[in-house]
């Protein structure tokens, strides 16, 4: 590839055309910075990849290919503050002992023939509407202490619990951080999203439930067994009383078509408006490395974008057809995968709005970039929690969750292919 010895910049509003040699350290810089993305680390050295964004983003200034005076405009606040205002929501949720009563309450209900599925769609459902990762953190305890009080082995329902997080939290917006990031790049309301990805999310973990039950057989203990008494300590209703409120409040919003941000900044404003609780405890939920990630690595695209990286994309998009759903799935599931799917979708963005039916992209980009997080047990955060949570009670090898993954992933990535070619 020859490069120009002077490139405007493809951002429009840029005001100085980059040089040779800035538009070669721009593609260095981006190449460096997604291949540590890819690995997780850079070999040999402790920079992870909230460290390499800021490295990135740093490097993309100080080498002028995003002016300092515009940096900020590369920054989609709007992500920013619905991916914290979240945190801060399902984090208070989680100190009064919201997820804990759902759970105590569905699963001391049990027969353990009952138990998978139960798991399975109590996952879904609450990462549909709150951060997936959040509710890891919620069942994996839980289903450990009941699959030890039933006598079962743990295996296919933490692996139940990861697959089926990723699974529902395609439904909405606010179900995973790269469907924020395309919630407010894309314009789609709440309701849209919902409705055209609500039925994947459904099928998906009705299916996943069948594979699981599937592969590891009717392993329950026999049917007079009783089921769970006393799962978790006892949660005060009344402490519960006004998270309850202002979620349903946020949900609600959402619903009716206010600003997912906006909605979810006034949740965490009403939550932080307490006699009895520390905020400093409701900040220590909050993920500040995946913040600090987003914002770099919205620099780093940004320069990416500015050094002709977006021209190239729609060239390769123009010659292999990436409008198709089928292939745009398929290529969308293959960066998710190499690279992760956040900075996936930070990358193939700049491509949807070309689109002929720029929505129905956007939907697949969504539902491909969350179900490949199935694929291997790194493909998302969600399942690297399931593993370390459960880590001092149960091993789960590569294998051991592969050979769940790949069956599910496939499937459910078929279920979303089909199901967006036939409704767009």
């Amino acid at each position: 590839m020859v490069l120009p010895h002077l490139l405007l910049a493809a951002v429009p509003g840029l005001s100085i055309p980059l040089a040779e040699w800035q538009v070669t350290a721009g593609y260095a810089v981006f190449a460096v910075s997604y291949f540590v993305f890819a690995l997780g680390k850079l070999p040999g050295m402790k920079i992870d990849r909230p460290g390499m964004a800021i490295i990135g983003a740093v490097l993309m200034v100080a080498f002028r290919i995003v002016p300092a005076a515009e940096a900020l405009r590369f920054i989609d606040f709007g992500t920013l503050v619905l991916l914290f205002s979240m945190m801060l929501v399902v984090g208070y949720l989680h100190l009064a002992g919201f997820f804990e009563w759902i759970t105590e309450q569905i699963i001391t209900r049990l027969k353990p023939r009952h138990l998978l599925p139960t798991v399975i769609f109590i996952t879904g459902v609450l990462s549909a509407f709150f951060v997936n990762d959040i509710i890891c953190l919620a069942m994996v305890p839980f289903t450990l202490l009941a699959t030890r009080r039933m006598g079962l082995k743990p295996l296919p329902y933490l692996l139940a619990v990861a697959t089926s997080a990723n699974i529902g939290s395609v439904a909405t917006i606010t179900g995973n951080p790269q469907n924020m990031l395309i919630g407010s790049f894309s314009g789609l309301t709440y309701r849209y999203f919902i409705w055209r990805l609500g039925p994947v999310a459904l099928i998906g973990l009705l299916l996943d439930w069948l594979i699981i039950r599937q592969m590891f057989g009717n392993d329950h203990v026999p049917e007079e067994a009783e089921g769970i008494k006393a799962v978790a300590p006892h949660v005060s209703l009344r402490e519960l009383r006004k998270p309850a409120i202002v979620i349903v409040l946020v949900l609600a919003g959402f619903i009716a078509g206010v600003p997912p941000a906006m909605m979810a900044a006034i949740g965490a404003a009403l939550m932080l408006i307490t006699r009895t609780r520390n905020p400093r405890l409701v900040y220590d939920e909050v993920d500040w490395g995946l913040l600090v990630f987003f914002v770099g690595l919205f620099l780093i695209v940004g320069g990416a974008e500015n050094s002709g990286l977006t021209r190239y994309l729609f060239e390769i998009a123009d010659r292999f057809n990436l409008q198709n759903v089928g292939i745009f799935t398929a290529v969308t599931a293959v960066l998710s995968n190499l690279v992760s799917n956040v900075p996936a979708v930070m990358l193939l963005k700049s491509l949807v709005p070309a689109f002929r039916d720029p929505r129905t992209g956007w939907l697949v980009l969504a539902m491909a970039s969350t179900l490949a997080g199935n694929l291997t047990i790194t493909g998302s955060v969600a399942n690297l929690i399931v593993v370390e949570r459960a880590h001092g009670e149960v091993h789960i090898g590569f294998w051991d969750y592969t050979r769940v993954g790949i069956p599910v992933t496939l499937v459910t990535l078929a279920v979303g292919w089909a199901w967006l070619a036939w409704v767009r």
